[in-house]
């Protein structure tokens, strides 16, 4: 079974002072185990953490450059 991928960047949100949890929880709401979500960020979304791996998620997060970070989720729960 193939996985599938998500990306999304809310760079543009967040300059724009525009709130993009929302966007976020849609994005990752269809993600089964193994699915990969890809968030580009300006900067490291700490707080997104636990909310995520409440939701079976594991991360890993790279400062690609200044303002701009790339966090990669993979789904490792059952989906919920």
């Amino acid at each position: 079974m193939e996985k599938n991928i998500v990306e999304l960047d809310v760079r543009e949100d967040i300059k724009n002072k525009l709130e993009p949890f929302h966007k976020i929880m849609t994005a990752v709401a269809g993600l089964k185990k193994d699915d990969v979500f890809i968030l580009n960020a300006p900067f490291k979304p700490v707080p997104l953490y636990p909310i995520m791996k409440g939701k079976g998620f594991e991360y890993e997060a790279e400062e690609i450059e200044s303002k701009h970070w790339k966090i990669t989720f993979t789904k490792r729960g059952v989906q919920q």
